[in-house]
């Protein structure tokens, strides 16, 4: 799927097949089989041009990203510590982005400047909840949660 998506066009056998040999010798029958298997698995979608195929991807490498970590996320007993999991690995040029992509998806009635907006008042709970707490071990999950 690497060189489908790389290329981002329908591409043959013996396409696939050359770019893969740069790096490593393989068959042309085992690059068919792989794209057959794909093809059969919905991964990909040919068309016939002469004796061969032109294989084309069926959806982008982001969306095929995207589907993993939903179901990934879906399969979780706790949804909410899977996410504070997951934050803590991001590096923080993928919060940013992360950051980046709610703004996207929440649309353009919240993207104006912070310093726009008019303050909230939070009830009294609410500004417990954001003060910064003191955990026993911030080396935790549970101190992760905290923070």
């Amino acid at each position: 799927m690497t060189r489908v998506w790389k290329w981002n066009r329908p591409v043959t056998v013996r396409e696939v097949l050359e770019d893969l040999q740069q790096e490593r010798s393989i068959a042309y029958t085992t690059v068919m089989t792989v794209l057959d298997n794909l093809h059969q698995k919905g991964w990909v979608r040919r068309e016939a041009e002469g004796r061969a195929y032109r294989y084309e991807a069926v959806s982008t490498r982001a969306a095929y990203a995207a589907a993993l970590m939903n179901d990934a996320w879906s399969q979780s007993d706790n949804p909410a510590a899977a996410l504070v999991a997951f934050f803590g690995m991001m590096s923080d040029e993928q919060r940013q982005a992360l950051r980046d992509a709610v703004r996207i998806v929440q649309g353009p009635e919240t993207r104006e400047a912070p310093e726009a907006r008019e303050p909230r008042q939070q009830e009294p709970a609410q500004q417990e909840a954001a003060e910064p707490r003191q955990e026993e071990n911030p080396g935790s999950a549970e101190g992760a949660l905290g923070r």
